[in-house]
């Protein structure tokens, strides 16, 4: 199974049963242990995954590691873990010591949640105080995803990781500089870009007003730039669509695409939902789908060029289209839950005037 598909389980649970875990150990053995599983690791083989490993420090003796997870016999990463509810920064000077006496070159700290990776780029086995990767299991992203598969017992390399591990650190560092500029512009920044077309010597008084400016020009640059790139992405989509629409309309069906295409429940779920909301107006038997490899078509009288919405349940995001503005104005939204079609009855029930 995908990577991304167990994460995503593996997410839902953590979402259904965190308020139940009361202890680290059960941490561990709810989350911790399946995710250690999801990377390709057998949690049930001890010369593999071995738990509460001795990690003796100097006089130190007796001290442990929660997991040391070994590939081809080699120990590649430590896992220290804490409960849920604990920040997963908070415990790295306990994972450092470990680190120091072990062999790995990666020590992971974990509350379940939250997996902090760290490494040694600024000295040699001595970990270093900021994790150079994070993945954050109740806010998948598929970059991290991707980062991840480097850590896979299938896919585990040393040197692959340790090129990007640089990498991945300054660039996360920059960025929490970015990000913080943003809300709050420091002296510097500030007299930096102003300088460049503003002359006169910068008071205090100006100061406080160019901060503001920036934050303003900072936020609403960015701001734009996504919302043109949204609407790029949407509009790209639409001309597929619409390109897809023609030549079904002037080809032959073609029976290897029939196969390719999969009805899932949720959009028939969605379509008895729209069904539901469409029979306030009109017979139930005017009302019918047809599915496509791009969206899954609601049409009236079972017409191609009477669509009443799209069902987009074909990637990450769900969208309804809707059609109140015409057949060639469809406009997408995104929904973040199947009921919210429901709140489209307004526009759904003035498609109808459009026929």
């Amino acid at each position: 199974m995908d990577l991304k598909i167990k994460l995503e389980q593996l997410q839902q649970k953590v979402s259904g049963l965190k308020d139940q875990i009361g202890t680290e150990e059960a941490t561990k053995n709810a989350f911790v242990m399946p995710f250690i599983q999801i990377l390709g690791y057998d949690i049930f083989n001890p010369t593999e995954v071995i738990p509460e490993h001795v990690c003796d420090i100097g006089t130190k003796k007796g001290e442990k590691v929660d997991y040391v997870i070994k590939n081809n016999d080699e120990p590649i990463f430590i896992i220290e873990c804490k409960h849920w509810k604990e920040s997963a920064d908070a415990h790295n000077s306990q994972l450092h010591r470990y680190y120091h006496v072990s062999k790995t070159r990666f020590g992971v700290l974990t509350n379940g949640i939250i997996y902090n990776f760290y490494t040694d780029l600024e000295k040699p086995n001595i970990m270093d105080e900021k994790p150079f990767f994070t993945i954050n299991i109740e806010d998948l992203k598929d970059s991290s995803i991707k980062i991840l598969e480097s850590f896979t017992k299938k896919d585990y390399n040393l040197e692959s990781i340790l090129d990007s591990a640089e990498a991945l650190k300054y660039i996360r560092a920059i960025r929490k500089e970015f990000e913080k500029e943003i809300e709050a512009p420091s002296d510097e920044i500030v007299k930096l870009l102003v300088s460049r077309f503003f002359e006169k010597p910068i008071t205090a008084n100006r100061m406080i007003s160019f901060k503001e400016y920036t934050k303003k020009a900072l936020t609403t640059s960015i701001n734009e730039s996504i919302s043109f790139r949204l609407k790029s992405a949407l509009n790209i989509n639409e001309q597929i669509e619409k390109q897809d629409d023609e030549i079904k309309s002037a080809q032959p069906i073609d029976e290897n695409n029939e196969t390719k295409i999969i009805t899932t429940e949720e959009e028939l779920e969605g379509f008895q939902i729209v069904k539901a909301i469409m029979r306030e107006k009109i017979p139930a038997t005017r009302i019918a789908y047809r599915d496509t490899l791009s969206y899954f078509g609601i049409l009236l009288d079972d017409n191609n060029r009477k669509p009443l919405c799209r069902l987009h349940f074909n990637t990450a995001n769900k969208y309804i289209e809707t059609f109140h503005n015409g057949k060639d104005s469809g406009q997408k939204v995104l929904l973040n839950s199947l009921d919210e079609i429901y709140t489209f009855r307004e526009e759904l029930h003035r498609t109808l005037e459009n026929y």
